[in-house]
Formats: structure tokens, C-alpha cells, sequence
């Protein structure tokens, strides 16, 4: 692994005077790959607070432009980026937060399709997405590359998270579970309406989000109890959390 500079000890001289983390974590958040998938509610603060963290390289996947109903809780971006393409605000963002990271533009949706391109050269996923399709197929993709996935979504006043590592075993040789273990099938179209629709607490995405970027950053620096095979919800209105267990339920195949 690359050297820390001195500006860079002196940046995260808090994260290295933490003995869980050090510099040889720190070193480790430098040279990590991660890519974000969505740079909106949920994307905003899991790539503001990578970036701070000095993550090496993130890479943005979305296809969407800045509008001004975004602001309200996509607070990477701002009045003046109305109109430019996501990735694009999101890495200027970036850029002047913490100039050692580099980022990498996917201005395209996440999809079966683009998984390999988009998947190439990360070690780390995270998926912000705000649509059911995007999920599954980057559960799908991510089990298949044998990569570790972050996952959280967001309702009007509520929200979960977990983290997929369904391609290892757990201390008792049990298979991880995987996200259709969780949630097996699709819901139909039109069952849970999107935040267009129904509405959704603009701070809730920054609660959410900022915790999918602390289960990434113990993932890299392998530190603390990752949500694997467990469920975090978090309750807005009622400001309780709980946590969910859940097992592997699929049979494995040959391939796995």
C-alpha cells in the first residue's frame, strides 16, 4: 500500500490516533475502491463521508440530472448544479472535500447489463439506489463477483440497512445469507410508492446514509461487527432502532 503524505497524517490524524484504526487503516481506506451506486438521498453521505475518510477511489454510478426538488435532502449538490448530471456535481463535490480522492463517472443506471463494467476494478459496493430493479441486480452482481455489498433504503419517515457477503461462511461454516434471502422475490410495480409520490423527511437519507458509510469503512479497515446476516431499522418518528437476524434460506449450487 501507498504511503500516507504528510498532509494526509495531518487530514486524518483523528482516524490514526484511533488504535482500531491507525495508519495501517487509514492506509487501507487509501488504497480501497469503492463504487457508490446512486448519487442521490442515500448516495450523498455515503460519498461525502468516504471522502473525508480519504477512500482512494469511489466510483459514482447514476443517470440522473440535479433538480431542485433534489436539494431537499441530496445534499452533496447544491442551487448551483441544477441541471448538471449527478456523478458530475457529486465529483466536483468531492474534488474540493478531499483532493487525494480520485473518482471515477458512471453516467449510466446500474443494471444486469452494465454490472461487469460498472464492477470492474472495485472491492467494495454500495448500493443508494432508490428502485427495486437496481437492487436486485446489484445484490445479483455482487454475489456473482464475490464482492461485499451495502444496501439501504428509505421509506417517508423510516429506513434499514444490512451488509451481503452471501459467498463467505460465518464462524459456524453456515452459508452468509444474500439479499433474495431477505427479500425473495420483486414486489409487483406500484406497491411501494416511490418518494416522488409518498414524500419522505429530507435528514432520514443523511441518518441512513451515513451509516452505510460507517459499515463500509469497517468492511476496508476490517474493524468492529459488520450487518451481516442482520437487519438495522431505524423508526424517524419514533427515534428507535431495532435489528432484525436473518439466515441463508436458498440451497447453494455447484457454483458457490
Amino acid at each position: 500500500m501507498d504511503p500516507l503524505t504528510s498532509d494526509e497524517i495531518a487530514r486524518y490524524q483523528r482516524h490514526i490516533l484511533l488504535p482500531e484504526v491507525g495508519g495501517a487503516g487509514q492506509q487501507k481506506l487509501k488504497a480501497a475502491r469503492v463504487l457508490v451506486i446512486g448519487a442521490g438521498g442515500l448516495g450523498t453521505p455515503v460519498l461525502q463521508y468516504l471522502a473525508a475518510a480519504g477512500v482512494g477511489t469511489l466510483g459514482i454510478a447514476d443517470d440522473d440530472r440535479v433538480s431542485l426538488s433534489n436539494l431537499q435532502r441530496q445534499v452533496i449538490h447544491d442551487t448551483g448544479t441544477i441541471g448538471e448530471l449527478k456523478t458530475q456535481s457529486a465529483a466536483g463535490a468531492i474534488a474540493r472535500l478531499n483532493p487525494h480522492v480520485r473518482t471515477i463517472r458512471f453516467e449510466e443506471r446500474f443494471s444486469i447489463e452494465t454490472a461487469a463494467r460498472h464492477l470492474a476494478g472495485f472491492d467494495l459496493i454500495i448500493d443508494g439506489s432508490d428502485n427495486f430493479d437496481t437492487r436486485y441486480a446489484a445484490a445479483d452482481a455482487a454475489e456473482l463477483a464475490r464482492l461485499p455489498l451495502v444496501t439501504g433504503a428509505v421509506g417517508r419517515f423510516d429506513g434499514s440497512l444490512t451488509t451481503l457477503k452471501p459467498y463467505e461462511t460465518n464462524s459456524d461454516g453456515t452459508p452468509n445469507p444474500g439479499y433474495r434471502d431477505l427479500f425473495p422475490t420483486l414486489p409487483p410495480e406500484g406497491l411501494i410508492p416511490a418518494c416522488s409520490e409518498a414524500g419522505i423527511i429530507g435528514a432520514l437519507t443523511g441518518v441512513i446514509g451515513t451509516l452505510m458509510a460507517m459499515e463500509a469503512i469497517k468492511l476496508i479497515t476490517r474493524i468492529g461487527e459488520p450487518l451481516i446476516g442482520r437487519l438495522l431499522l431505524y423508526d424517524g418518528l419514533a427515534a428507535r432502532f431495532e435489528t432484525i437476524r436473518y439466515r441463508r434460506k436458498r440451497a447453494r449450487t455447484a457454483a458457490e
